[in-house]
């Protein structure tokens, strides 16, 4: 099977691949491939390997001659990957591997979220639990989770600080709460923001 991932979020995008070929597998420079290589790499086997092969390449797309040819090695028995940062969506190999239903994932590089967004979504979150987890969900694929939570404690000791209330204190604790789970339990960051913000508008 073939899989496109594209984007600069290095770090989601290297999880992914491990998810999807294990740690141990093959890395090849597309930029340093001809097409005559194509037929042993999607094709070829080893006489001493009984599974099927595991494949990363890197920036196939930065090849043109190449690039366009993938589409004919679909068939693939392999687990191939192809990476890149950047990719031309004009580019006759993309709009074919894409009319041809190749799974193509994007991993966009998470940016800084604003104050003003994180400070709505805390003032949302003690009023309704449910609608600030709706708010989360349309921003988390392009935020960073580990910013928004640092934000979102900068926020909320501005409110304790203007009304020191039982609900500003129990909001510290459930964010100090979550700072810990962040930091030791393998679970998804944004599940926990969003359950911690459940848990703030039952406050």
């Amino acid at each position: 099977m073939m899989r496109i991932f594209v984007g600069e979020d290095r770090v989601a995008a290297e999880k992914a691949i491990r998810t999807t070929l294990g740690e141990d597998y093959e890395v090849l420079d597309g930029e340093e491939l001809a097409v005559t290589d194509l037929p042993s790499i999607f094709r070829g086997v080893s006489l001493f390997e009984t599974e099927k092969r595991r494949i990363l390449i890197k920036n196939l797309g930065e090849n043109t001659a190449v690039w366009e040819k993938a589409a004919d090695y679909l068939d693939t028995p392999h687990e191939v990957v192809i990476w890149e940062m950047k990719l031309d969506k004009r580019s006759a190999g993309y709009k074919r591997l894409k009319g041809e239903g190749v799974e193509i994932r994007e991993f966009a590089e998470k940016r800084p979220p604003e104050v003003k967004l994180v400070f709505g979504i805390l003032d949302t979150a003690m009023r309704n639990g449910a609608e600030a987890v709706k708010a989360v969900e349309k921003i988390e694929e392009k935020q960073d989770p580990y910013m928004f939570f640092g934000l979102l404690v900068t926020q909320a000791l501005k409110k304790y600080g203007m009304r020191q209330g039982t609900k500003e204190k129990k909001i510290l604790k459930i964010l100090a709460e979550l700072d810990m789970q962040m930091k030791t339990t393998a679970m998804e960051p944004w599940l926990l923001v969003k359950a911690a913000l459940v848990r703030i508008a039952e406050t």
